[in-house]
């Protein structure tokens, strides 16, 4: 690429097509040409990997108030509608307040840039922005009308503040069929978090999940530079927030900022949900309380833990259909991977776990035998030794391994109910342990972990939210930590002694 070549494709770019000719009103409320900040810069870096990869965009966007990330895809899709010929632009937010905000910001970018840079128009109203010489243009609606752009085609779509739409099924039913398939297509829709359950978080989870082709890009609220507040000279930070700032990286401004913050919504969840660290924490708005504390999952998530001990791997296979085979590989204080596929049958569920034994070699493999893990057991029984020799079958809903604690008239009282709680509990305990715990850094997992509820019975036994019932609440299965779980199925002795006990005559050292 010849230097000439090189400034017209920078001429082009989004980012110098910003800076250049597209103003902002800032929180100030000056009028500033739109540098990308941070967030904005990660969301734009995200969508053009996916246009290069896939030739469309298809985006949820997670994240906290005032990101910027609505004044980007604003950007975003002026800079290709002013350009190109025939591109219909949609903007849907939750309240016509919103609408209106969203469109003006679109005015301005129109009203401000260059007369050598602005289109032609022959519609300019509260509704409509038309590029007549490129018949491209604008058009901007409200999700409290069931029906509102259902008849419309698209090729640039702008979701705002979807966890909010009064109708969000039935827009997807509607307006997100009408967004054209075709290359260079996009649909961004993003969101704060408004619990879960609702139509963002499903599709959310659904993208984490690669069951839809949305990618997820989330966005956490100590990005913003202007989400700091000058400490006072007094400011000393308490228990909790030492570990929330070390587990983040933040500084005393930060965590001044996020002091005031939580003060004025009265409810340090709430903040959570309105300024989220992780997209776990962004849904943890749920109703009820999780078994595992999500302050114990952020905490692993970041740990330094190495690995250490034999190799243990549980896995989970589909329970059903929607679900994922789930796969955890554990040594020690460190899970060192979770891995997740769908539509597997049984045989190629068992060739994956097959696969990764004569791989990793580990010590044990724990499976669960429920629905189709039974099958996946029973084709490693048959494939003999080593398989039939490491692969442990799990009935989650069977008696626990370990006898129940007695009570002072040596009673059984207390412990887990079944297998699953059991192991849920072990790993609880396991991420409580002072020498620490360390974990992949993932949403998705951290989601799982945090995803069941709980109670106690009449004997005071844990028992766990059932995947059954958690669908009944909308919330996905809890498959990749179900996986970790059962990687505490049973004390497992060092690989090579395991294998001296199992292969005698192999001469192992």
């Amino acid at each position: 690429m010849n230097r000439r070549e090189q400034e017209v494709r920078r001429n082009e770019s989004l980012e110098f097509f910003a800076a250049q000719h597209l103003k902002i009103r800032t929180k100030r409320g000056s009028i500033e040409p739109l540098i990308f900040n941070r967030a904005q810069a990660y969301v734009h870096e995200r969508l053009e990997a996916q246009r290069a990869a896939a030739g469309k965009v298809r985006a949820l966007i997670l994240k906290g108030r005032q990101q910027g990330c609505s004044t980007y895809i604003g950007a975003r899709f002026y800079h290709r509608a002013s350009r190109n010929v025939g591109l219909r632009v949609f903007i849907l937010t939750h309240e016509d307040q919103a609408t209106q905000n969203l469109f003006e910001m679109v005015e301005r970018y129109h009203e401000r840039c260059g007369d050598d840079v602005r289109p032609s128009t022959s519609a300019a109203n509260a509704k409509e922005l038309y590029f007549d010489k490129l018949d491209s243009g604008y058009r901007v609606g409200t999700a409290g009308t069931k029906g509102v752009g259902r008849s419309s085609t698209l090729q640039l779509f702008h979701g705002s503040e979807v966890a909010f739409w009064p109708y969000a099924e039935t827009h997807a039913s509607g307006i997100l069929q009408a967004i054209s398939d075709a290359p260079c297509s996009e649909c961004i829709l993003e969101s704060t978090a408004n619990g879960i359950g609702n139509f963002f978080h499903r599709t959310w989870r659904d993208a984490e999940m690669g069951r839809n082709e949305f990618i997820a890009v989330f966005v956490p609220w100590y990005w913003q530079e202007e989400y700091r507040k000058e400490p006072a000279v007094d400011f000393v930070l308490d228990e909790e927030e030492r570990a929330y700032a070390a587990l983040y990286g933040l500084e005393d401004a930060q965590m001044a900022w996020r002091r005031v913050k939580i003060a004025e919504l009265k409810d340090p969840v709430l903040f959570k949900q309105e300024y989220p660290a992780t997209a776990a924490e962004a849904f943890q708005m749920s109703g009820h309380d999780s078994y595992i504390p999500p302050v114990l999952v952020a905490r692993a998530r970041k740990a330094p833990c190495e690995a250490s001990g034999p190799l243990v791997i549980g896995f989970d296979p589909a329970w059903m259909g929607g679900d994922r085979h789930a796969m955890a590989w554990r040594r020690g204080r460190r899970v060192i991977k979770v891995e997740s596929r769908i539509n597997l049958d049984t045989m190629q569920s068992a060739g994956w776990l097959k696969q990764v034994i004569d791989a990793d070699k580990p010590a044990r493999v724990f499976v669960d035998v429920g629905g189709v893990g039974a099958g996946v057991y029973d084709r490693m029984r048959e494939w003999g030794a080593p398989y039939s020799l490491i692969v442990v079958p799990v009935n989650f809903g069977s008696a626990p391994f370990e006898p129940a604690p007695l009570d002072e008239r040596g009673r059984p009282s207390g412990g887990p109910l079944n297998r699953r709680a059991e192991m849920w509990m072990k790993s609880k305990e396991w991420l409580e342990d002072p020498a620490g715990a360390a974990i992949p850094d993932s949403d998705t997992l951290q989601a799982d972990a945090c995803g069941p509820a709980y109670k106690y019975d009449s004997n005071t036994r844990l028992q766990l939210e059932s995947k059954a019932d958690m669908r009944k609440r909308d919330v996905a299965s809890p498959d990749e930590w179900d996986a970790v779980a059962l990687t505490f199925a049973e004390p497992v002795a060092p690989a090579s002694f395991r294998r001296r006990l199992e292969y005698p005559n192999l001469g192992i050292v």
